[in-house]
């Protein structure tokens, strides 16, 4: 399973690309995956074709891709939003790359789970906007982090989000109304045309979204369900029904090669 990752400065002049530990472990333990990091090197590729190229090698060895969180924002340009003000953290090198892998991904019948940041990615690759900063936006409550002392704290359930009845995330839960935590300030503005609202939170901001036209799974969440998996029921029938898709990926990829082995 691939992973996307953040290319960060490590203070010494040089740069890592970097996934949070929280993240690989879902990977392991919560889909039962062996994670694969997938770098931020969107920028490497002058020419499309290149790009594509790359994709198309990288994706033919993935059962499913994970959208990870981060504290940068999409840069505006990518959506026609407003320039950023100044010291809004953005990562050029990761858009550059997650943007087509997820347009890539998702024509590919690769299932694609997206968190938070990932979220917003997928809204944007698929020509939706952003709200750079939801706790602005008039009605709008603060979906920011407490900033706590401690990761739980932080992580801790923060609000109600309202799950849309028939949709596909009330397939998965079989439930109504759940409590997610919430530690973002960019947000969906208008959803993307190919993605069906799955989940709002009370003040109307956009918690959850599908592809219905996806040939495999596809779904995104704007709340952290990585965050102590095992022990969260909601969490842990969204990650099996992640795991059950990759399944059905990587058979797919693996008939063919059997087949040519038994003539």
């Amino acid at each position: 399973m691939g992973i996307t990752a953040c290319l960060k400065e490590n203070g010494r002049g040089g740069w890592h690309h970097t996934v949070g530990d929280r993240y690989v472990q879902a990977a392991i333990r919560a889909i039962g995956a062996l994670p694969v990091l997938i770098p931020a090197i969107g920028p490497e590729f002058e020419e499309e074709a290149a790009m594509t190229a790359a994709l198309d090698r990288l994706l033919d060895g993935l059962d499913g891709v994970l959208l990870t969180g981060s504290p940068s924002n999409v840069e505006p340009h990518h959506y026609g939003g407003e320039q950023s003000r100044t010291g809004t953290a953005h990562d050029p090198a990761r858009d550059a790359t997650t943007l087509p892998l997820i347009r890539h991904s998702i024509d590919r019948a690769v299932p694609l789970m997206a968190i938070c940041r990932g979220l917003q990615e997928v809204n944007v690759a698929l020509d939706g906007t952003l709200h750079q900063l939801v706790h602005e936006v008039p009605g709008r409550r603060d979906h920011r982090s407490p900033k706590a002392g401690t990761v739980d704290a932080n992580y801790a359930p923060a609000h109600a989000i309202d799950v849309v009845e028939g949709g596909l995330l009330h397939a998965l839960l079989d439930e109504r109304r759940i409590m997610v935590n919430s530690l973002h300030a960019q947000g969906v503005d208008r959803l993307a045309p190919r993605a069906r609202l799955e989940a709002v939170a009370d003040d109307g901001q956009v918690e959850a979204f599908s592809v219905p036209d996806a040939p495999a799974f596809a779904l995104a969440l704007q709340w952290h369900p990585e965050h102590r998996a095992l022990e969260n029921p909601v969490s842990m029938k969204l990650f099996d029904a992640f795991a059950a898709a990759c399944r059905a990926r990587a058979a797919s990829r693996l008939r063919p090669a059997l087949r040519v082995a038994a003539e």
